[in-house]
């Protein structure tokens, strides 16, 4: 091949690929063509917007200061992440729907203002989750805490993944916690951090509103996420989420059973109730074993089908 011609095939060559590379990024380096990114948005209507704050917000019937310019920004943070995470959020509603029932009324029973099962959801998403530090169950309750506050863990059972009893137990948390601060939002703060946590700060700082104080990242975001997630799930179409009946998680059906003597295979007793052993730990994921060695005396209620 002669030295023109490979010239001239070099000279091809790099003017295809510089008509290639002009039609990839030509359009996005000129705003005004009509091919730009920029129109085709137009053209599409898509667009995205900040999300406006509400002009009044509350926690526990408790006044959130937005006159306060750290606070706004910390709402805004949780308003916008919570908001433009769609899956998130609407695993939210949908699990609501199912486990709200359930929660509300153990709340209401012991006095605790409703708006405490946001702090559920925001905690675990509604959903049997364990912290890689070992948290666990719907209100991430720790080992230690949740044998404070009166729930059996151990091999055999685990009540951090009952629904109904570490409700219970959160509710008995949330009583002491309010008996030392008096404000509910201090009391979602202490959840995070702990009690004895928030009252070094409280002493240092010498302030006693939780939105008056400085605060770890995570405690700082934590009732500001509470509120936000509050305010979404409750207002979903106006922050452009629509859901429709059929898409929400319907609630459990069941029946409850007393159990005052030891199981040695759950798969069998299932099949007593016509379920299967799947079914069965499905209703009792706090029943961690396949068998039960239960204490003399000791009464235990099993969900199973009806």
């Amino acid at each position: 091949m002669t030295k023109s011609r490979v010239i001239l095939i070099t000279s091809l060559a790099c003017a295809t690929s510089a008509i290639v590379l002009f039609g990839i990024f030509g359009f996005s380096e000129n705003p005004s063509s009509k091919h730009t990114v920029y129109d085709r948005v137009r053209t599409e209507g898509y667009r995205i917007y900040t999300i406006p704050l509400p002009e009044k917000l509350d926690f526990a019937g408790e006044e959130v200061p937005l006159s306060q310019s750290d606070v706004r920004e910390r709402l805004d943070r949780e308003f916008l992440v919570n908001t433009y995470w769609h899956s998130n959020a609407f695993l939210w509603m949908k699990r609501a729907n199912r486990w709200f029932p359930v929660i509300e009324p153990i709340l209401e029973l012991n006095g605790v203002p409703k708006d405490f099962k946001y702090l559920c959801m925001v905690e675990s998403s509604l959903i049997q989750d364990k912290s890689p530090r070992g948290a666990v169950g719907f209100w991430q309750f720790m080992e230690e805490t949740a044998k404070q506050f009166g729930l059996e863990v151990n091999e055999e059972v685990d009540e951090r993944y009952n629904v109904e009893r570490s409700t219970e137990a959160a509710c008995r948390y949330f009583k002491q916690a309010y008996s030392k601060f008096g404000s509910w939002s201090m009391v979602a703060a202490s959840y995070n951090m702990g009690m004895t946590g928030l009252e070094d700060q409280v002493t240092r700082q010498r302030q006693s509103s939780y939105w008056d104080l400085i605060l770890n990242d995570e405690t700082s975001r934590y009732v500001c996420r509470i509120v936000a997630a509050k305010t979404i799930i409750n207002n979903a179409d106006t922050y452009g989420f629509v859901i429709r009946p059929i898409d929400l998680y319907e609630p459990l059906k069941y029946k409850n059973v007393t159990v005052d003597h030891s199981i040695d295979d759950f798969a069998s007793f299932a099949e007593g109730y016509n379920m299967t052993y799947k079914e069965f730990k499905l209703l009792n994921p706090w029943l961690r074993q396949a068998y039960l060695r239960n204490k003399p005396g000791r009464v235990y209620t099993f969900k199973v089908k009806e």
